[in-house]
């Protein structure tokens, strides 16, 4: 039973995550917090229900990564993920140092990592992102019964640490570890970061 409520209450703080993370998003200033808190629910539940095909993606394996902020970063042409190797050790250690072995098992944030960029990369063909803006509801402009679907900026970052997250059965969600990842590293080597 009470491993069922650490879960729930894992679930809660993510989405409190998300949340924050949508409302730091530019255009997002000023938006009800229940729009945000709504669209951060579509988000996490679209990429936990996720299944991407094959992507055809090389994977690279790079340093700097701690100076530049990233974790890993998917670019579609050519298709290629980028993974900072230099990142991924810290994050480990960073697991270790905080005592989050549970949720993130030995190994989990390169895992983790190459699962967010395959999300990327299958968020990034058109049936997908047009099934993705149907499922957050955002409605750019409305004609009788006819609705044409906005971007929702940061949404894919929530739904590809959502897939991530299932995909590698991880106890918290990847952006937790992302948070904690900058702000040990704010003071020294950065403070922007994403994954």
């Amino acid at each position: 039973m009470s491993g069922d409520h650490d879960r729930d209450h894992g679930l809660d703080h993510d989405l409190d995550l998300a949340v924050r993370l949508l409302a730091g998003t530019p255009t997002h200033e000023g938006r009800d917090p229940l729009v945000l808190r709504r669209w951060a629910e579509a988000a996490e539940e679209f990429g936990r229900r996720m299944r991407p095909g094959p992507v055809p993606v090389r994977v690279v394996e790079r340093d700097g990564g701690l100076a530049a902020g990233l974790l890993a970063r998917y670019r579609s042409r050519p298709p290629v993920v980028e993974v900072y190797v230099d990142t991924v050790d810290r994050a480990e250690r960073l697991v270790a140092e905080l005592g989050w072995r549970n949720w993130f098992p030995a190994g989990s944030v390169l895992a983790a990592a190459l699962a967010h960029e395959r999300a990327h990369a299958w968020l990034h063909h058109a049936r997908v992102r047009a099934e993705f803006k149907r499922a957050l509801g955002h409605t750019a402009l409305r004609l009788g019964p006819r609705r044409l679907y906005a971007h929702v900026a940061g949404a894919d970052e929530l739904a590809a640490h959502a897939y991530a997250r299932a995909a590698c059965g991880l106890g918290r969600s990847p952006l937790l570890l992302t948070e904690a990842l900058a702000a040990a590293c704010s003071e020294s080597e950065t403070d922007q970061w994403v994954s």
